[in-house]
């Protein structure tokens, strides 16, 4: 009590009528001493919970009245604190007086104070306030105050007022629009008339923050005449001598080059001209030329809101690009770069080097290939041929730089850009060789794999001779560095023969004793044993027992890296040779990997990481005879998911820096007017971590269900983790494989006695998550991944979803559609700029193809609905028809008509007699797009076809002859069995035959089926095949008459098509059809005379004998059945002709009444599928989705690559995806 009572009195002292106490409050809370700090915040804490309207008042008057500099600072940032909105905030809890007098004593302050910082503070403060309360109407006096200030003769004034404009434009630029003519005058007076810097440096943030926040681009045009005022603040400044004011106005004026590039385009080439100007003056500051050089480089990336604008003034991008080329001559032959020690790995690079090198990958990727090649092809050959190494050095960093923005323009000269470089493989100097070698490694990233396959004769002996530079460690180290990059987009076949030299090298490099040289050839030897595969296992022997020594021996906190590469490389040869091969070192490598988990690894521990990694690729090499070590595996596991991201946040304007200085992990990113600090290596570790759990679940199956209960928990918050994509991308992968490991363990009954409701309940918790963060997700690759994720959760779960799940997922597509939509539309708005061009339009083209996966995922989600809930999910088809029946238009492109029509697929197929009122509304869409000119559509559409042939009857029947007709056109089409059309070709086949079977008597049977019969086999589509080839097994079995022909004229054909069937083995038949088949043949042989026998078994036994071998594949009953047939043929004494025609005999029919198709040459089997699978993420990660992250071939920063169109058949196995 007595404690409380003397915490009262102490409140009362400090927010008493005597300032002495509260001031000295605020001394101690800016004291260094921690615990007089620590109690002076306890009790300022307690003063603003008890007694909040007398803390504010204080605040408020010791900013107006202390005499003290210090005190008053420390006031503005106080009362800042506690008027922004965050947990701090407590206006809402003051007296309607005290608001009044707070608000009063602010502008008051504004007007007295006299302190340049303490005024940007009192500014702060006031915008802070204003911007809580100000749209609501709650300070009417604020906006008169700010007009008298920057319209009055008192320069401290103008500029207080111009900083609150400036802070406050977001908030109040809609309601300042009747006052444009008076700002327009109030921001030219002070920018042109004003001699004050400060005064013209915060006007031109005014003008600038206001021309962002206007809506409306005539709005925009009013205060077009001010930028060559605008532009002379710059000027003056730097005529003046004020660098630190000129580089305040180019990062006022970058920020508007980002967000209203079109302000600038009427007086484009002059803005341009004068940054170009600055950036070539020597006499200036590094800092100011950068600045210059990014104002350019950001209007160049400002596509969405100024397509090709920049590509419009090809003088200045050729300037620019010497300039930035010039930049990175300036490089230093640092002996600390020779001593090859991995923290000198930057040694004599300078600021200008580093910006160069960004800025070059950063303006090739903006502006792409036809603008950048031209402008590189004129100075890179004047660069090579001059005598200095720095030349040399430059020319072959500037080719590693702009290669992914000129990937495809400079793959269609690769012969050309190979030679540069590889010419420079021996140039004298070290550091050339070195660029040489850095080259070699971008370019097979950036223009592989034709690199790969054209020149690997040329490139890999570059690489392995390079190695041999024992003179230059880094050079060696740099060579097995690039053999990663090489690897990685090379096929097996293409590496194997290089594999004796390579590996032989790498394992001197082992030995070698630097340690740069030894982590590099590490790096090689785990990429080339994984892109070799069981090629390697011939090496393991020789290279096991190093990577072990080096496991057990590099101990010292030195060798920490080498350590850990030695783990990825130990983890990725297992994997390559296999569980056999690598059992018994696995053992005593996770013996290893356990006593390093166990053992304290300090913070910065790259162990760590790579060892997360490595038990992943273990555990997918092992399967389920690793799920004894998951107990050691996973508490560190989850504790890394579970890792916080570590965020620091403040003020953009604060004087307050985010400290870097003791760890380069941390990334500042500016966002309004905050600051954020955010330290990476957490989220990376995180990343890590959150795929490996994924990797588990995908091996495991039902085995790691022990741990779903733990991991679902941590993984389905991170569905909304904005903080890192990778954490997302891993989470989004993971949910189905936690499904579907749930579901695996009760059904195999290891879910210690848990039934079907625990999947359901893992369902009901992981499915309305999943719908919530595809509901707010920005990135438009990342909800694809989510539409693929739901589809398979909806897949697993099935019917254990219950109506108000589904209507939550219903609900989500439309908005998802209708987002799409929208991001379409404003794409087609951007190519109708000016500027717009076709460097442009290949841009947008790849950005609407990330569309069209997102309505691919869309079409996979409601096929699964549909075929899960069958006729019941048709009254949210019909919700969803207003948002499909547009993907019909001829307006849309060939990938929505497809969707569109296969979502109508599937509501045939599944629905059946159901579905029949929606005939009408489609079928005339299905009959049109059957002859589309795009090949998917038309696949889908023929498909279609036969599904409304199968199951619609008499709705289906009056338009059979227009039917037959389109389907006709699709089968004697010139080029149908061509490659992009045989699939179309196979499931127009297939519809004829529906319709020969389910529609007889509506057509010309004894014309149609012998017709059909002629297509016959279909090889391409292997599903349809086996339908169809079944269907023929069928009509043969009960003797079809239209199908056998007038003296069974027709049964050499038959023969001929069951004998290539079977010849094909499992392809184009299931068993149970090519044991029917088989069957006939013997019966065949058993009743018909000897003489048609004859005639129809030259056929037969013709192909039976050429692919007698293949039928190995088959079932041994199937073997011998076709070796008894063969040679109970043989005792029939037929002359065989193994050149007989397979063909139809004379005056059989070939065509249907239209004209149908005659008999179709044989085809080699594709196995593209009907409809283009998703694109999915793999569930699990693979070898590459586990490993670390890829040695770093140059100094510019990490760039995100586009994703690619996947093809239309699955490519890991070839199988088609069920439409």
């Amino acid at each position: 009590m007595a404690a409380n009572d003397s915490t009262q009195f102490q409140i009362a002292a400090v927010l008493g009528p005597d300032p002495g106490p509260f001031e000295t409050l605020i001394s101690h809370l800016m004291s260094t001493a921690n615990e007089q700090r620590s109690q002076a915040e306890a009790l300022f804490n307690l003063c603003k919970q008890t007694q909040p309207d007398a803390l504010a008042l204080k605040l408020a008057h010791l900013l107006q009245s202390s005499p003290h500099v210090e005190a008053r600072a420390m006031a503005a940032i106080l009362l800042r604190k506690q008027l922004t909105r965050d947990d701090s905030y407590i206006w809402p809890q003051l007296a309607p007086t005290t608001q009044a007098a707070v608000k009063s004593l602010l502008l008051a302050s504004v007007q007295r104070e006299e302190s340049k910082s303490i005024s940007k503070k009192l500014c702060d403060t006031v915008s802070e306030l204003a911007s809580g309360i100000l749209p609501e109407g709650g300070w009417p006096d604020l906006l008169p105050f700010m007009f008298q200030c920057v319209t009055s003769e008192t320069p401290r004034l103008q500029e207080s007022a111009l900083l609150m404009f400036a802070q406050l434009s977001q908030y109040i630029g809609e309601t300042l629009i009747p006052h444009l003519t008076t700002l327009h005058s109030v921001f030219l007076q002070c920018l042109s008339s004003s001699v004050h810097a400060d005064v013209r440096i915060a006007a031109l943030g005014a003008a600038i923050n206001f021309i962002q926040c206007l809506s409306s681009p005539a709005d925009r045009d009013r205060f077009q005449d001010l930028l060559p005022a605008m532009m002379q603040t710059l000027t003056e400044a730097l005529n003046s001598g004020q660098e630190s004011t000129a580089q305040e106005a180019l990062e006022l004026l970058i920020e508007l080059a980002g967000t209203e590039p079109k302000f600038l385009r009427r007086q484009l080439a002059d803005v341009v001209g004068s940054m170009l100007q600055i950036a070539e003056a020597e006499g200036l500051d590094e800092g100011t030329r950068h600045l210059a050089i990014e104002f350019v480089i950001t209007l160049a990336e400002a596509r969405e809101r100024a397509p090709g604008m920049m590509r419009k003034l090809p003088q200045f991008i050729g300037r620019l690009f010497a300039i930035l080329m010039k930049m990175l001559l300036d490089i230093e032959d640092d002996p600390a770069w020779h001593n090859a020690e991995s923290e000198d790995e930057d040694a004599g690079e300078t600021s200008n080097y580093s910006v160069g090198q960004e800025c070059l990958d950063r303006l090739s990727i903006s502006l792409g290939g036809n603008t950048i090649v031209p402008v590189a092809s004129e100075l890179l050959p004047a660069y090579l041929a001059a005598p200095e190494w720095q030349k040399h050095h430059a020319a072959l960093i500037t080719l590693a730089q702009i290669a992914e923005g000129c990937s495809k323009v400079m793959i269609k000269n690769l012969e050309q850009v190979l030679n540069m470089v590889l010419s420079s493989f021996q140039d004298p100097h070290p550091r050339v060789r070195w660029a040489a070698i850095n080259a070699i490694g971008q370019l097979s990233t950036d223009l592989g794999p034709d690199l790969q396959h054209q020149y690997h004769q040329r490139v890999l002996p570059a690489l392995a001779s390079s190695m041999d530079d024992f003179q230059n460690p880094r050079v060696q180290a740099h060579a097995a560095s690039a053999v990663l990059n090489f690897s990685e987009n090379c096929t097996p076949d293409i590496l194997t023969p290089y594999l004796d030299g390579i590996v032989s090298k790498l394992l001197v490099l082992l030995q070698n004793g630097k340690q740069m040289v030894q982590e590099g050839a590490l790096t090689a030897l785990a990429s080339v044993a994984d892109s070799s595969q069981e090629n390697f296992q011939k090496y393991y022997d020789a290279v096991m027992p190093y990577l072990k020594a080096i496991l057990v021996n590099a101990t010292d906190k030195s060798n920490r890296m080498l350590r850990a590469k030695s783990m990825e490389c130990i983890s990725l040869v297992g994997m390559a040779v296999g569980k056999d091969k690598f059992r018994e070192d696995a053992k005593q490598v996770m013996d290893v990997l356990m006593s390093l988990q166990g053992s304290n690894l300090e913070t910065d521990d790259p162990t760590t990481s790579y060892m997360l990694q490595a038990w992943a690729r273990l555990c997918k090499c092992l399967g389920q005879d690793f799920l004894p070590y998951m107990s050691v595996v996973m508490p560190p596991l989850l504790q890394s998911a579970q890792l916080k991201p570590d965020v620091t946040i403040t003020s953009a304007d604060s004087d307050d820096e985010i400290d870097e200085s003791d760890d380069e992990s941390i990334e500042t990113i500016t966002l309004g007017d905050k600051r954020i600090g955010i330290k990476t290596s957490v989220l990376e570790e995180k990343a890590t971590a959150c795929n490996m759990l994924c990797c588990y679940a995908d091996e495991l199956k039902e085995g790691f269900y022990p741990w779903i209960d733990q991991v679902a928990p941590t993984l389905v918050p991170l569905l909304k983790f904005y903080f890192h994509e990778e954490v997302r991308k891993a989470a989004v992968s993971a949910m189905p494989e936690l499904l579907r490991s749930a579901k695996l363990a009760v059904e195999k009954g290891q879910a210690q006695g848990r039934d079907e409701s625990y999947v359901k309940q893992l369902s009901d918790y992981i499915i309305p998550a999943l719908v919530e963060a595809l509901h707010k997700e920005p990135e438009t690759e990342i909800c694809a991944s989510m539409l693929d994720s739901l589809n398979e959760c909806i897949q697993i779960s099935g019917r254990l979803m219950d109506e108000s799940q589904v209507r939550l997922v219903v609900d989500e597509i439309k908005q998802v559609i209708t987002a799409s939509s929208t991001r379409k539309r404003e794409r087609a708005e951007r190519a109708k700029a000016e500027d717009f061009d076709a460097e442009e339009g290949e841009l947008l083209k790849e950005e609407n193809e990330q569309e069209e996966e997102v309505f691919d995922q869309i079409g996979d989600c409601l096929g699964t609905l549909i075929k899960t809930f069958g006729a019941s999910f048709l009254p949210f088809f019909d919700e969803l028809s207003s948002y499909i029946t547009p993907m019909w238009g001829k307006d849309k492109t060939a990938e929505e008509r497809r969707i569109a029509i296969c979502i109508f697929d599937d509501v045939a197929e599944q629905c059946k007699e159901a579905s029949l009122k929606y005939y009408d509304t489609y079928l005339p869409f299905l009959l049109e797009a059957s002859n589309d000119e795009n090949s998917d559509v038309r696949q889908a559409a023929v498909y279609g076809i036969g599904v409304c042939a199968e199951f619609g009857g008499a709705v289906f029947r009056p338009l059979v002859g227009e039917a037959l007709s389109r389907l006709n056109f699709v089968i004697r089409h010139p080029n149908a069995l061509h490659s992009d059309n045989v699939m179309a070709y196979d499931n127009a086949v297939s519809a004829l035959g529906k319709i020969c079977q389910f529609h007889r008597d509506s057509i010309d049977a004894a014309q149609v089926v012998p017709a059909w019969l002629s297509c016959l086999p279909i090889k391409s589509d292997l599903i349809e095949a086996k339908v169809v080839h079944d269907q023929l097994c069928s009509m043969v079995e009960r003797a079809d008459m239209e199908l056998l022909g007038p003296n069974n004229q027709y049964l050499p054909k038959i023969v001929a098509v069951f004998a290539e069937v079977l010849c094909a083995g499992k392809d184009l038949a299931t068993e149970q059809t090519a044991s029917r088949m088989i069957n006939l043949l013997r019966q065949l042989q058993q009743t018909l005379p000897p003489q048609a026998l004859a005639s129809t078994c030259v056929f037969a036994l013709t192909l039976m004998l050429l692919g007698l071998f293949v039928l190995i594949r088959l079932s041994l009953r199937f073997l011998t059945t076709a070796i008894v047939f063969v040679r109970d043929i043989d005792t029939c004494q037929i002359r065989i002709n193994l050149w007989a025609p397979t063909t139809m005999p004379s005056g059989a029919p070939t065509t249907m009444p239209s004209g149908a198709p005659t008999t179709m040459p044989s085809r080699a089997p594709t196995t593209t599928p009907r409809r283009a699978p998703t694109t999915t993420p793999s569930r699990a990660p693979t070898v590459a989705a586990c490993r670390a992250p890829t040695i770093a071939l140059s100094q510019a920063p990490q760039r995100l690559v586009g994703s690619h169109r996947r093809p239309s058949f699955c490519p890991i196995c070839g199988a088609r995806t069920e439409h």
